[in-house]
């Protein structure tokens, strides 16, 4: 149980999100601009970050498709 709460609270940064989805920084900036990719989270004034549940979901959902 412990694994799957480190997991739900897991912050990505961008390289990290690109390196799991493989799409490139414009390409999840176009996507979240239609509302078609998660949001990120501010992490400081300068720096965010996206929840790694919220990834591994928006994954999994393309999968399906």
């Amino acid at each position: 149980m412990t694994a799957q709460l480190q997991t739900a609270l897991a912050i990505l940064r961008r390289k990290q999100v690109e390196a799991r989805t493989g799409l490139s920084r414009s390409s999840i900036y176009a996507l979240m601009a239609k509302n078609l990719f998660p949001k990120p989270v501010k992490l400081t004034a300068k720096a965010v970050g996206w929840k790694s549940d919220s990834i591994d979901s928006w994954i999994e959902s393309r999968e399906v498709s």
